[in-house]
C-alpha cells in the first residue's frame, strides 16, 4: 500500500445517511478500506441517532446534531499509530445509524384463536387482530441485544418476534379481564389501552418504546358463531306460544294452494300436526310434560232402532287426478318442481 494510498484513505470528512426507503431501523455505515480523518464530520438529522463503536465496544450515542470527530470523539487514529503494520490497523470504529422516526400500521393479529374462560360463557375461543405503533428509544440497547452487527436491520426482521409478544400479553389480559365477550365491542379502547400499559416493558427491554396500540375487532370462531347467532335469534323471538302460532297461521294459505294433500282434510292434519308441534315445545320450554293422552274411548251404545239390512255395496270412488308437476313454496310461496326438496328461488327446504 503506497503512501498516496495511505492519505487517500484517511480523508473521510463527513459521515451522514439518508433513508433510501421505508422499514430501515438500523445502518452500519461503510468503513472497509476507510478511516476517519481527524476533525472530520458526523451528521446527525431529526429521526436519527448515531453509535459510534470502537474496538468492538460501544464508545458514544449521538443525538441530532453535527460532531466534529478529534481526539476527544475518537480515541485513536488507527493508521497513524500504525506504521510498523503497513497501514493494517487491529482497531477498528464503526458508525451506526439507527431510525427513531415512529413506524407506522404494523399489523398483529391471533394466528389461531386463543382460549380464555369467559364470565359469561365459559371457556370460549376467541380471535383478535389490530394495529400499533413504535420507534427505537434506546440505540444502545437495540444494536446489543437486536440489530448487532448487521449492514442492514428491517422492520419486518423484527416483526414476527413483536407479533408473538402481543398475542401472549393479549391473552393473559384477557383472562385476567372481568369484561364478558359481549361486552368487548363497547370496550374495545379500554382493552387496547390496557394490553398498551403491559406491552411496554418487554418493548422498553429492546431498546423500542410503544407509542399506539389498536384492537380492531375481536371474533369468535365461525362454529361457535353460530351458536351465539341462535341464541342472540331466540332472544328476539321472544314468546315461542305466539310465534308458532303465527307461523302456523303463515304457512296455511299456502298450505291450501298445493295440490295433493288431501284438501281441506289434509290442511286440518297439518294445521292439528303443526300445534300439536308447537305445544310440545312449548312443554319442553317451560319444564312441562308432552301432550295431554286422548281421552279412553269407553263401550259404544248400542243402536237405537231397527237396524237397516246392509244394501249393494256403493261403487268405488274414481281415483284421484294426477298431482300437478308444480307445488308452491313453502316459505316465498312460488310455483316449484314438486319433486324439488328446496326452493330455487329462496332456498328454504321443503
Amino acid at each position: 500500500m503506497s503512501l498516496r494510498d495511505f492519505l487517500s484513505k484517511q480523508f473521510i470528512d463527513v459521515i451522514d445517511w439518508t433513508e433510501p426507503e421505508d422499514g430501515i431501523l438500523a445502518y452500519r455505515y461503510p468503513m472497509q478500506d476507510r478511516e476517519i480523518q481527524n476533525g472530520g464530520k458526523l451528521t446527525v438529522r431529526d429521526s436519527q441517532m448515531a453509535v459510534f463503536v470502537n474496538e468492538g465496544q460501544v464508545a458514544d450515542v449521538m443525538t441530532p446534531g453535527l460532531y466534529t470527530l478529534n481526539t476527544h470523539t475518537l480515541p485513536i487514529l488507527t493508521y497513524i499509530m500504525n506504521w510498523d503494520k503497513a497501514f493494517q490497523s487491529p482497531f477498528k470504529s464503526d458508525v451506526y445509524f439507527f431510525s427513531t422516526r415512529m413506524q407506522t400500521n404494523q399489523r398483529w393479529g391471533t394466528a389461531t384463536p386463543i382460549t380464555f374462560r369467559d364470565r359469561e360463557f365459559g371457556a370460549i375461543r376467541m380471535r383478535g387482530y389490530g394495529i400499533y405503533s413504535y420507534h427505537v428509544a434506546d440505540p444502545k440497547n437495540f444494536y446489543q441485544k437486536i440489530s448487532g452487527t448487521r449492514d442492514l436491520y428491517h422492520v419486518a426482521d423484527l416483526e414476527g418476534q413483536l407479533r408473538n409478544t402481543i398475542v401472549a400479553v393479549m391473552t393473559n389480559t384477557f383472562a385476567s379481564s372481568a369484561v364478558p365477550f359481549l361486552d368487548l365491542a363497547g370496550n374495545q379502547i379500554e382493552m387496547g389501552n390496557r394490553i398498551m400499559e403491559h406491552m411496554k416493558p418487554a418493548f422498553a427491554d429492546l431498546g423500542l418504546t410503544l407509542d399506539t396500540f389498536v384492537v380492531d375487532n375481536v371474533s369468535l370462531p365461525d362454529e361457535l358463531q353460530q351458536m351465539l347467532d341462535q341464541r342472540i335469534s331466540m332472544n328476539i323471538v321472544g314468546d315461542m306460544n305466539k310465534f308458532t302460532q303465527f307461523q302456523v297461521a303463515k304457512s296455511i294459505p299456502i298450505a291450501a294452494a298445493n295440490e295433493g294433500g288431501g284438501g281441506v282434510a289434509g290442511i286440518g292434519v297439518g294445521l292439528g300436526a303443526g300445534l300439536t308441534m308447537g305445544q310440545q315445545m312449548m312443554n319442553a320450554m317451560q319444564g312441562g310434560g308432552g301432550p295431554a293422552a286422548p281421552p279412553a274411548a269407553g263401550p259404544s251404545a248400542p243402536p237405537s232402532g231397527p237396524v237397516a239390512p246392509a244394501g249393494p255395496s256403493e261403487p268405488a270412488a274414481p281415483p284421484a287426478a294426477a298431482a300437478s308437476d308444480t307445488k308452491f313454496c313453502m316459505n316465498c310461496g312460488k310455483h316449484i318442481p314438486r319433486p324439488a326438496k328446496f326452493c330455487p328461488e329462496c332456498g328454504t327446504a321443503q
